[in-house]
């Protein structure tokens, strides 16, 4: 399912030993946020379709991330990250090429994502791989507190 156009990238699925340098980059990407303990998020997503968190790796080294998810209804994106150093080099498109392609083998007819409103860089990036403001508002409760 690989369709990487730079042969220095690629993507394979998340495994335990990538804890440390998934954290990193979400820190450096500004994801990680005090009420989310991100090695918490990881275990529940290793937890439950583990085979749908993704790394993209240059050189060998993990420089993405992606937790795609399907409930049946719709698919949905969390802790997508490209190491700020190598943004707007196409990796960021290649992963989301690569997850939205494991949603549709199983029959996921739409993606969701959430976007923090004062986020422009990843609203720019969403709209330039072809994603549209949805006319929904995002509700949330804290079931667990970290």
């Amino acid at each position: 399912m690989n369709q990487n156009s730079s042969p220095n990238f690629a993507i394979r699925q998340f495994v335990p030993n990538d804890t440390n340098r998934v954290i990193f980059i979400w820190e450096q990407c500004d994801l990680v946020r005090n009420w989310n303990n991100p090695n918490f998020d990881i275990q529940r997503k290793l937890n439950f379709q583990k085979e749908l968190f993704f790394v993209g790796l240059f050189n060998d080294e993990i420089i993405a991330t992606a937790m795609f998810g399907y409930d049946g209804h719709r698919g949905w994106l969390n802790y997508f990250a490209v190491l700020p150093n190598f943004q707007k080099r196409g990796f960021g498109r290649q992963l989301m090429t690569y997850g939205e392609m494991a949603l549709i083998e199983r029959g996921c007819p739409k993606l969701n994502l959430q976007i923090r409103n004062d986020n422009t860089k990843a609203i720019n990036f969403y709209q330039k791989v072809g994603y549209k403001e949805d006319a929904a508002v995002s509700f949330g409760k804290r079931l667990i507190e970290d």
